[in-house]
């Protein structure tokens, strides 16, 4: 599965982001088979898991530090995956990737498909 990030850019602490990932190509046509979620890699640091969505959009996932600030999303219908970034931190500061993987068994899964990333900048 081929995947697309967008929605990354310069914010201050306090403000909101919405990253966005599409699908395209052939997978796009099983895009909900897939359960998908989102990483970061801070500048110096190990990329770490954000969140993550099962394939059906109802069941969702979180790392502690972003729980009660970040909303994972998708819509099965346009192939996309979003994640909306609110409270924002400079912690927060990385380059955002999305990714895929073939079951809701996250932890034990490994990744199908990596998106390119998109920076996000949180000044304070």
């Amino acid at each position: 599965v081929q995947l697309q990030a967008s929605g990354g850019g310069l914010v201050q602490a306090g403000g909101s982001l919405r990253l966005s990932c599409a699908a395209s190509g052939r997978a796009s046509i099983g895009y909900a088979m897939y359960a998908m979620g989102w990483f970061r890699q801070a500048p110096g640091k190990e990329r770490e898991f954000v969140a993550a969505i099962s394939g059906t959009g109802m069941n969702t996932y979180y790392a502690d530090s972003v729980k009660g600030r970040f909303t994972i999303s998708r819509d099965n219908a346009k192939s996309t995956m979003y994640l909306q970034m609110n409270s924002l931190k400079p912690e927060d500061t990385a380059v955002y990737f999305c990714a895929a993987k073939r079951s809701w068994n996250w932890d034990s899964t490994p990744i199908a498909s990596w998106g390119q990333g998109t920076l996000v900048t949180v000044s304070s």
